[in-house]
């Protein structure tokens, strides 16, 4: 009968099979939708009833017979692959150890530190405050005009209670002040955050900020100190020079550039670094600080541009991407 032969011939195959790709070929070969088990259940239709019942329950036997020898081979053929793979993943003990890769700081963890280390060397401490503040420390006290386009939601990020997270080390100042009388001065590094995101900008980045508040603070101060920091920081006399700008918290304000060597041959350009001026008198009131009896100075600069131009680093989201690769490059 075609079905025994069926039986036999699939029987044999299925003992034969060394691999579970082969199995599986022989399981669509039989009992597949068009396999040979399948074809012959079609052809109960054409048969007398009698014969129909012995030929569909012969037909039923041998489905479930193959059925299980293609389980019963699966699970040998199983077992005798994860033997292999264990044989051949096997780890001999007795090999000496691979030893341990030594890490690294981070390039702007690195750029970070040496910037407070000399900011120290200068007199400054250090101090911290909360990433997430309120309107009253990040921008009211710091005399932001309400309608500053600092405060919008497409540049700064906001709770749902109003609150945000700091745009940028500032708040730590207003902070200093509030609780302490004067003379100040401290520098406040941390992360801030920024809703901007390009070769140049990531919505979180690193600050340094200074600040010195004491009676007959002027501008050459400010001029003295940040020219000293420059210097240090990169090894080497730059020319440095103030630029006008603006900034609500501070008046007059200036852009700080350095004389920056690109190499190639070209002439050395001005280079943006950092921002700074004297403190504004709102402020300095909101604080419950004499405006007539002391002045002082604040500035602040992006750790990853300072990194940026210490290591020659042109795209500044290379810092983020957890590259080890690019990051072994500062060990």
């Amino acid at each position: 009968m075609a079905v025994n032969e069926i039986q036999q011939r699939a029987r044999a195959a299925i003992e034969a099979s060394g691999n579970l790709q082969e199995l599986d070929d022989l399981r669509v070969q039989f009992l597949g939708k068009k396999g040979e088990i399948t074809a012959l259940l079609k052809t109960l239709g054409a048969m007398e009833p009698e014969q129909r019942k012995s030929f569909g329950q012969a037909v039923n036997a041998t489905r479930d017979a193959l059925n299980q020898a293609i389980s019963a081979r699966r699970q040998t053929l199983e077992a005798s692959a994860l033997e292999e793979k264990l044989l051949s993943e096997r780890v001999d003990v007795t090999l000496p150890g691979r030893g341990e890769q030594r890490g690294g700081l981070h390039p702007v963890t690195k750029v970070m530190e040496r910037a407070i280390g000399i900011f120290n060397k200068l007199g400054f401490e250090v101090a911290t405050g909360p990433e997430v503040e309120d309107d009253h420390y990040n921008f009211e006290t710091l005399n932001f005009p309400p309608h500053h386009p600092a405060r919008a939601m497409h540049d700064t990020f906001y709770f749902g209670d109003g609150r945000l997270l700091r745009t940028h080390t500032s708040p730590v100042q207003i902070r200093v002040m509030e609780r302490s009388e004067p003379p100040f001065r401290i520098i406040a590094p941390g992360k801030v955050y920024r809703s901007d995101s390009d070769q140049t900008h990531t919505p979180m980045f690193h600050q340094v900020e200074g600040l010195l508040v004491g009676e007959g603070v002027s501008m050459a101060d400010l001029k003295g100190v940040l020219h000293t920091f420059v210097n240090a920081f990169f090894e080497r006399s730059l020319a440095m020079r103030f630029r006008p700008s603006y900034f609500p918290f501070t008046e007059p304000s200036a852009e700080v550039d350095i004389s920056w060597d690109k190499g190639g041959g070209s002439q050395p350009s001005w280079l943006e670094i950092l921002g700074c001026g004297m403190v504004h008198p709102n402020v300095l009131r909101a604080c419950d600080v004499d405006p007539e009896k002391y002045t002082g100075y604040a500035f602040g600069m992006g750790v990853e541009r300072l990194a940026m131009l210490r290591y020659g680093v042109t795209d500044l989201r290379q810092f983020f991407e957890n590259d080890l690769e690019f990051l072994r490059q500062f060990h």
